[in-house]
């Protein structure tokens, strides 16, 4: 199974191509979609959305995967982060798949093993787990870890510890 995972933001989203089960898995091509501050926000997602649209037509994935609503205090930030949210279903939807989320304590327990794990150990087990070369930036580990904690969903012994919800 072929899954693009997505860790949306409005100015750094992750994203991750990741190939396989829950038994063995490889990364195909990862990155972040950094938008500068200047940009207005109704281009930086169409900028998302176009990114993505584009990753999705070249790696043709079976499946999406979203990080799941976090909370922040800032409603500005919030909203913010919906709409990247928005422009990243958007463009999985465009193409007809399935997306899925996870929340992100799930989504640090599947990788790291406790849910409370900072970036460093998610982006340290990413790197781990995927045999990568060097450790991606934070947003894109994180999009790997989204791919690896979605991979791992599909074990029939991780299936109630790490739920899924389709979107």
């Amino acid at each position: 199974m072929r899954i693009l995972a997505i860790d949306p933001a409005i100015r750094n989203t992750g994203f991750a191509v990741v190939e396989g089960d829950h038994k063995s898995q490889r990364a195909l091509d990862f990155d972040t979609i950094s938008l500068p501050q200047k940009l207005p926000q109704s281009e930086a997602l169409a900028a998302i959305r176009r990114s993505l649209s584009n990753t999705i037509a070249k790696w043709e994935p079976d499946e999406v995967a979203v990080e799941g609503i976090i909370y922040v205090q800032s409603h500005r930030t919030a909203i913010s982060m919906g709409a990247a949210r928005a422009a990243a279903l958007i463009a999985a939807a465009d193409h007809g798949l399935n997306v899925y989320e996870y929340a992100p304590r799930k989504i640090k327990q599947a990788v790291v093993g406790k849910g409370a794990a900072d970036k460093q150990q998610v982006a340290f087990m990413v790197r781990a787990l995927l045999g990568l070369e060097e450790t991606p930036s934070h947003d894109a580990a994180d999009a790997l870890a989204i791919a690896l904690a979605h991979l791992f969903a599909s074990d029939p012994l991780r299936q109630a510890a790490l739920p899924r919800t389709q979107v």
